[in-house]
């Protein structure tokens, strides 16, 4: 069974800092391409950003230069370090981790930990 169990979320003010990590159990981190999205009150789910299994990484453009995706392979974990803060940037940040498989795509989403920049 795979899970996906994000921390780090929290209230900061504009122009602060905030990591957020995912620890994924199960044998699918390895496989898998990492990511992180975000959903605002009233919005749709979007992308924020992915790495693959060779640390290949992919932004929203709303977030390039100011976040950064990693993972450690050996930890099972991704992370997201995001600077500079804005209000807009307030949403519920979900991992997910995806991989395709002969027949299939397999798709895993954490439980959201919640983003509030106010000040």
């Amino acid at each position: 069974q795979v899970q996906l169990v994000e921390s780090g979320g929290g209230l900061v003010q504009p122009g602060g800092s905030l990591r957020l990590s995912c620890a994924a159990s199960g044998s699918i981190f390895s496989t898998s391409v990492m990511g992180w999205y975000r959903q605002a009150p009233g919005k749709q789910r979007e992308l924020v950003a992915t790495v693959t299994r060779s640390r290949s990484t992919n932004y929203a453009d709303s977030v390039k230069g100011r976040f950064t995706i990693s993972r450690d392979n050996a930890k099972n974990t991704v992370y997201l370090q995001m600077n500079s803060l804005k209000p807009e940037d307030t949403a519920v940040y979900y991992c997910n981790a995806n991989r395709v498989i002969p027949g299939a795509l397999e798709n895993y989403w954490g439980q959201g930990t919640r983003v509030t920049v106010s000040s």
